[in-house]
């Protein structure tokens, strides 16, 4: 048996793939990144060392991921970070690992990709197309993971806004609440269902097992940094200017040059918004029905992100 693992040049990818290390030998794996300079040569040489074939998949390259996946019995397929562009690009990948030969498919999608209420949400129309291309096959068997938000973004990307914006923690999100997911605990579960540990042609929603609302969050990196953090629960409008600001655009068409994260304005504002309505507050057991371990909590995990604001980071790519 191979297994696949994509986007390990990326926080989860990397995660799932460390995962799937302590499950089968080195010799069962191909990890495939999107840039194989994104990695360090070290990492790779270590990989390559036991046996782990490391390849370079890019989504724009049919025909390069074709080669990479090949081998491959069950994969794990991980989502672009180009909105708008990457359900193109999901659905060749998808057709690349069949193409290839694999016969098994992990799509890492979001809550409530199938449920019409959550296509406001700027994330979700690209996963929705995704899963219904992915459900309409007939050749191969499959999983989605629909995972909630993760946990580490609000410990690490929305602290280091506020640090960057005079310690104010804007968010639309005002008072709602979420179950809000850890990432070791979302690779967990990807790694499980990759392994074969779930149920065939089943979503999983992959959520957290604490009601949690962004301003407790804010208050708990207060108290653990140290540092005089304000939260306030705007309207759209408002957080989009705070976020512009910081040289956020507001599409993922807009000028990335000085963003210090990857993600556009509507992208973060919508997914707060989400959190107010009510749509990111969904309970589920899945992390512990497929790792047979609890969810981590916002308290277990806060001092894990210390660095943030002890090294002053100032930029996405300087998260680990």
């Amino acid at each position: 048996m191979r297994y696949i693992v994509t986007g390990v040049d990326g926080q989860l990818g990397r995660r799932i793939a460390e995962n799937m290390l302590k499950a089968v030998a080195g010799s069962e794996l191909t990890f495939t990144a999107s840039a194989l300079n994104r990695l360090k040569k070290e990492q790779i040489a270590e990989w390559e060392k036991i046996g782990v074939r490391v390849a370079e998949a890019n989504y724009d390259n049919y025909a390069q991921m074709t080669d990479a996946f090949k081998g491959g019995d069950r994969i794990y397929i991980m989502s672009g970070l180009e909105v708008g562009k990457r359900t193109k690009q999901h659905r060749d990948a998808i057709d690349a690992a069949i193409e290839a030969g694999v016969k098994h498919i992990i799509y890492n999608s979001c809550i409530g990709a199938t449920e019409p209420e959550y296509e406001k949400v700027y994330i979700t129309p690209d996963h929705t197309a995704t899963e219904k291309y992915l459900r309409s096959l007939s050749t191969i068997t499959w999983n989605t993971m629909r995972n909630n938000l993760y946990l580490e973004n609000y410990l690490t990307m929305y602290p280091m806004l506020a640090f960057m914006a005079n310690n104010e923690w804007y968010s639309t999100a005002k008072d709602g609440k979420a179950t809000f997911v850890h990432k070791d605990d979302v690779a967990r579960a990807g790694a499980a269902l990759l392994l074969g540990k779930g149920q065939v042609n089943r979503s999983y929603n992959i959520c957290g097992s604490e009601h949690i609302s962004v301003h407790e969050i804010c208050d708990l990196v207060a108290e653990a940094s140290g540092r005089p953090l304000k939260y306030f629960g705007v309207e759209p409008e408002e957080y989009y200017q705070y976020l512009e600001k910081l040289h956020i655009p507001r599409l993922i068409t807009g000028d990335f040059s000085q963003s210090p994260v990857p993600f556009c304005g509507a992208d973060i504002v919508t997914n707060d918004e989400a959190v107010l309505n009510g749509m990111e507050d969904v309970e589920s057991t899945a992390i512990k029905d497929l790792t047979g371990q609890e969810p981590k909590t916002a308290a277990d995990i806060v001092n894990n992100y210390s660095y943030i604001w002890e090294e002053n980071i100032t930029n996405w790519d300087q998260m680990r």
